[in-house]
Order: structure tokens, then C-alpha cells, then sequence
């Protein structure tokens, strides 16, 4: 059964459709698991063993009526615990929020249970999402499966920890600026990030169905590109309660239509540099891909900085205001890291409604120059971030030199540069690794289209994973 740990959704599917495994016997054997490692990676903060032992049972039933079968039938997955589960606490990290517990599922949760899945829990968060550490003050810390020492990114990092170490197998993360893609990075999985709205947010804290509520988006995560396919497909499509959600169709987009594209390499001058192994991936990744068919050309995309500082100013110095109407006054009961946050998002006077909607305007003119820039590279490809995993206590909002190796950048701000332009752009993102740095660590790369071509993308990923081969699996419980 341990082997069946690292298995593709596809793989398991097939075993319990079979009838070579129950979707008991599966659960059970990774609750097994959850239980081995939970104390060592701290990727939960809620189970619920009982209810999901109940739908397992009631799945294995079905299989022997031979009921017509979702395409999740029996299988376990986790949620990110942001998203509100009927019954099961939304802290989203945070003291302040400990007794919530909402009475209605997240839209996505509805969609993922009439597929079939069976919802085994909700994985760990940074204080209100904000920051590239799993970590809070309620919910503690989770650690990379990979190497305990590291992070394994944020905000979504305890449910790429999960997936990455065979506790899950697959999820949903969400993504303001990175939150889906570089935990994926630091994990060694897939996760994607879509264009707004293509995946309702109903149901997720902070509410996604607001004035800027483009900047975030829910997104799938897994350990194959085919997984993250199917869970895309699910849960993709328009939803009456949340007025962003769109009714874009789903497309299949064949591997020989899609070597039909232009790919580009991003030039990282365009966003801030990055460590020497994490280009060697980028390079590596442009190769693979050109042995597979596809055409693959240096591109440029100049002035990015002002993206990044509109990026800002909506995630930092805007959000921040609004978080701090409801927390002022109660400082001690909040998180380091959520106090970096809001230290660096602080400014001396509340923001005049005018810089508001020019801000707005300027976010869309950007918007557009980019999207101008790649109509004929409608693809490119670079770093999620400037380096893999830092080690706990690394990570910060201030500016300024790491504390980590010599190639360390810096803070947030300038080692995620690579992945936030595309929350302020409106840009579907795909992580997947690649290779594994000097220090055992893995490497993704980062896929980027123009909107609504998450389709294109995760054709494009899927030559490419066949490209690269299996990858090692680094088991946490050999770790101490």
C-alpha cells in the first residue's frame, strides 16, 4: 500500500474502478500516514477522519453496485484552510478568526464532493495569507518534506507540503502573488495559478468578490500536470454567487497544437535576478521543450517594475489598510510574520479614493501593454522565484539582503518578483519542477500565457514532464 502514496490520481483511479483496492483500504492507509508524519511537517490544521471514513464507505458501496462514478471517486484530497468547509473551522491562520466556522462549503468544496472526492482535511496557512512561510501563531509551522530546516513556501504551503510528501493526492491552494506557484516550487509539485475568475472564490477568506478581487485566484495543486488537469477541469466554470466568475468553455488542446506555439524565455533582467541553479532549470526546461518540437526564442518584456510596484500598492499598501481597521488594538495576538506584513504595507495617511481608481487605470493600461507585448509569444517561460527553498525564519517583508547562502536575494519583494507580476497582469501561471538544487532542494520552472489559456499551458507542461522523466520522491519520514 506505502506505494501507492506517490501515485497520480489517474493511477489510483484505476485500482479502486478495478475494484483492486476499496476506497477504504485507501483512506485508511493514508490516514496511517497523515498520523506518521503530521508531527513532523505540521501540514494539518483540521481533520476529520470520521466523516471522511463514512464517505469512503459509502463510495466502496457504490462500487459494488456499480453506480455511475465521478471522476474523484474515492479519492482523498485536502483543501487549503481558507476555503470554508461546512462544519470545519476557516481561521485561515489567524487567533482572531479561531471560532469560525461557516454553515455552507466553498463552492469548489461542492464541486470536488459531487466528483467524488473524499475530503480528508484542511491544510495550514500563514496569518490571513500573507506571507511566503507557513507559519502562525495559532496553527504553527510547516516544514518542506524535502528538508525539514526549509519552508515549504506560502500561503498555500501546507497543502503543497501534503501533496508533496504522499499525505494527499492533490488540492486546492489559492494565489495573490505566488501563493500557489511557489509553494509548488519549493515542494517539488504542480500548481496552478488561472486567469480570474475562471475558478470561482465563493467561499474563500479573504473574499475574492470585490473591487480587487482580481488580484487572487483559486487554483489546483498536484504532483502530475495530468492531475492538475483533471482538477482544473472540475472545478473550473462560472458560479452565480460570485459575480467575477466567468463561463469560459474548457478546451482540449492537442500536444501537436500546442508545438504550434512560440515560447519564450523571459529575460530576468525584466524582473530581478535569480540564482544560478534557478536559471540553469529555466535553460534546462527550453531545451526539453525544444527536443520535444517546440519553438523556444529569448523574449523581453521591458519596464515590469511598474507592474510590480501597482502590484504593491493593491497587495501592500492597499489590503494592508483594510486588515488593519479590523485588527488595531489587538497586535498581541497576532503573528510575527503578519506584523512584517503590515509593518511594510504601512503608510502615514489612509489612501485618497482618487490614487485608488488611477492606480486602477494604471493596472489596466499595464495590463494591456503586456498583453500587446505577447501576442505573438503568447507563452513564456521563467524562474517562479529567485531561488528554491530559504530555511525557516528566512523569509521576510523588509527589503535588503537575506540572511541565507551568498545567491540570496533579498526580501519578498524581490525574490518573488517572478511571480507576482502576473497577479497585477491577470496572467495564468504553472509550476512544475524541474530539477533539484545543490542542496537537495527542488527547482520548478514557471509556464505563463495570456488569459484564458490554461488549457495551452498545461498541454505545453505535460510534453514537457514527459520530457524530463520521473522525478525522485523525498519521503519526510526519513528526515529528523
Amino acid at each position: 500500500m506505502s506505494s501507492l502514496h506517490y501515485a497520480s490520481i489517474a493511477e489510483v483511479s484505476a485500482l479502486i474502478r478495478a475494484k483492486q483496492i476499496s476506497p477504504v483500504e485507501l483512506l485508511d492507509s493514508q490516514l496511517a500516514r497523515v498520523a506518521a508524519l503530521q508531527p513532523k511537517l505540521n501540514t494539518f490544521v483540521h481533520l476529520d477522519p470520521d466523516a471522511a471514513r463514512a464517505a469512503a464507505i459509502s463510495a466502496t458501496e457504490q462500487l459494488s453496485r456499480n453506480t455511475s462514478l465521478g471522476p474523484l471517486h474515492g479519492i482523498p484530497l485536502t483543501i487549503k484552510s481558507c476555503f470554508d468547509v461546512a462544519g470545519w473551522p476557516n481561521a485561515a491562520g489567524s487567533l482572531l478568526r479561531a471560532n469560525e466556522i461557516p454553515s455552507r462549503s466553498a463552492t469548489i468544496v461542492d464541486r470536488l464532493h459531487a466528483s467524488g472526492a473524499i475530503i480528508v482535511g484542511t491544510t495550514n496557512t500563514p496569518e490571513f495569507l500573507m506571507a511566503y512561510e507557513t507559519d502562525s501563531r495559532l496553527t504553527g509551522r510547516t516544514s518542506n518534506p524535502w528538508n525539514l530546516a526549509h519552508s515549504s513556501g506560502g500561503s498555500s504551503g501546507g497543502e503543497a507540503a501534503a501533496i508533496a510528501a504522499g499525505l494527499s493526492f492533490g488540492g486546492i491552494g489559492s494565489d495573490g502573488g505566488g501563493s500557489i506557484r511557489v509553494p509548488a516550487h519549493f515542494c517539488g509539485i504542480c500548481g496552478l495559478k488561472p486567469t480570474p475568475g475562471r475558478i470561482p472564490s465563493t467561499g474563500h477568506f479573504p473574499s475574492g468578490n470585490n473591487s480587487y478581487g482580481w488580484i487572487g485566484v483559486v487554483g489546483p495543486m498536484a504532483r502530475t500536470v495530468a492531475d492538475a488537469r483533471l482538477l482544473f477541469n472540475i472545478l473550473a466554470g462560472p458560479d452565480a454567487d460570485d459575480a467575477l466568475s466567468v463561463p469560459a468553455p474548457i478546451r482540449e488542446i492537442s500536444a501537436d497544437a500546442a508545438r504550434k506555439t512560440r515560447i519564450g524565455i523571459l529575460d530576468t533582467s525584466s524582473v530581478g535576478p535569480a540564482t544560478s541553479e534557478s536559471l540553469a532549470a529555466v535553460s534546462h526546461a527550453a531545451k526539453l521543450l525544444e527536443q520535444s518540437g517546440f519553438h523556444v526564442e529569448p523574449f523581453q518584456l521591458h519596464n515590469l517594475d511598474r507592474a510590480l510596484d501597482l502590484w504593491w500598492f493593491f497587495f501592500g499598501t492597499f489590503i494592508g489598510q483594510l486588515f488593519a481597521q479590523t485588527t488595531t488594538g489587538k497586535e498581541s495576538q497576532l503573528s510575527p510574520i503578519f506584523l512584517d506584513y503590515m509593518n511594510a504595507a504601512r503608510v502615514a495617511s489612509p489612501t485618497p479614493m482618487l490614487e485608488f481608481v488611477a492606480n486602477s487605470a494604471a493596472r489596466d493600461f499595464e495590463r494591456a501593454r503586456i498583453l500587446k507585448a505577447m501576442e505573438e509569444v503568447p507563452v513564456l517561460l521563467s524562474p517562479v522565484s529567485a531561488a528554491p527553498a530559504f530555511r525557516h525564519g528566512e523569509g521576510t517583508w523588509r527589503s535588503g539582503p537575506g540572511e541565507g547562502p551568498a545567491e540570496r536575494i533579498g526580501g519578498y519583494r524581490e525574490t518573488m518578483r517572478h511571480s507576482q507580476w502576473l497577479n497585477l497582469a491577470g496572467l495564468p501561471g504553472l509550476t512544475i519542477p524541474i530539477s533539484t538544487s545543490s542542496g537537495g532542494l527542488p527547482i520548478g520552472v514557471q509556464l505563463i500565457g495570456r488569459p484564458f489559456s490554461e488549457e495551452l499551458l498545461l498541454s505545453i507542461a505535460e510534453s514537457l514532464e514527459l520530457a524530463r522523466g520521473p522525478r525522485e520522491r523525498r519521503s519526510p519520514d526519513r528526515l529528523q
